[in-house]
């Protein structure tokens, strides 16, 4: 058999079924779903949680700012559960438009979350498949569990990944609304500048994390591929430069990954 793709790993281009029979799975076994909810809850106190954190007290002092309600940023926060959502509601909101713009912009901009989801449900599904259970881990994906999902899922046991993913993506919505609080309280008392800083954190968290966890070539490809086409679809002026470097790089760089992978086994 040829050589595989991605970097020459083994598990390079394998489906995440197929990488659970490669990889171990290190995180021990609990007794019971309690045990790998307090597991989950426990991976989350480190690093991603407090960027997260930081992200979200600059979040709560633009709501602040804009004269949005405590309890209504709190909320945003359980339930929108996206920074860049969150601010394009409180903008939305401060600037006066209807309600239906507002909710159409806000779940425009969630739609780049469906990807990330999908591409964690066949590490979920092993542990559930009941309908109810997956929509509500699918409420908690965001940037940092994704990438945090990712990394630790395929080291958990297959029963364990539903309440470990639960308590993990718990631990991270309790930092990051307990954190607007806190930026609500302090707004009078954070300079613009640095609470518009804070809300560059957590993009910059995850760029770093994909360039550290990046296992696949295509992964790679991808990353390459959103930098040249960011650069190149910035010179268009038309402001969707984001979406042509997204659209535009992801699929050449899958389909550059896919060229490579039949062209390495078929060597």
């Amino acid at each position: 058999m040829g050589r595989m793709h991605g970097g020459g790993l083994p598990w390079a281009g394998l489906s995440p079924t197929d990488r659970d029979m490669i990889e171990p799975a290190p995180i021990g076994p609990r007794a019971t779903a309690a045990g790998w909810y307090a597991s989950g809850l426990k991976a989350a106190l480190g690093l991603p949680a407090v960027i997260l954190a930081a992200t979200f007290i600059g979040i709560g002092s633009v709501c602040a700012g804009f004269g949005m309600p405590l309890a209504w940023a709190m909320m945003a926060t359980v339930l929108i559960w996206a920074g860049p959502a969150h601010l394009i509601l409180v903008g939305g909101l401060g600037s006066g438009a209807s309600w239906f713009a507002i909710a159409l912009a806000v779940g425009l901009s969630s739609v780049r979350l469906l990807p990330m989801t999908m591409s964690l449900m066949p590490y979920l599904k092993a542990g559930s498949r009941r309908t109810p259970v997956l929509l509500a881990c699918g409420h908690l994906v965001a940037i940092s569990i994704w990438v945090e999902g990712l990394r630790l899922l395929p080291r958990v046991a297959p029963a364990g990944r539903i309440p470990f993913f639960l308590g993990l993506g718990t631990g991270y919505l309790c930092s990051a609304t307990s954190a607007t609080a806190m930026g609500y309280v302090l707004s009078g008392t954070i300079p613009h500048a640095f609470a518009a800083g804070l809300l560059f954190l957590t993009p910059i968290f995850f760029l770093l994390s994909l360039l550290t966890t990046a296992r696949l070539l295509s992964d790679r490809l991808a990353i390459g591929a959103g930098f040249a086409g960011l650069l190149a679809a910035s010179l268009l002026g038309d402001g969707l430069d984001l979406l042509w470097a997204g659209l535009g790089g992801g699929t050449l760089a899958y389909a550059a990954a896919r060229l490579t992978s039949r062209k390495a086994v078929a060597e």
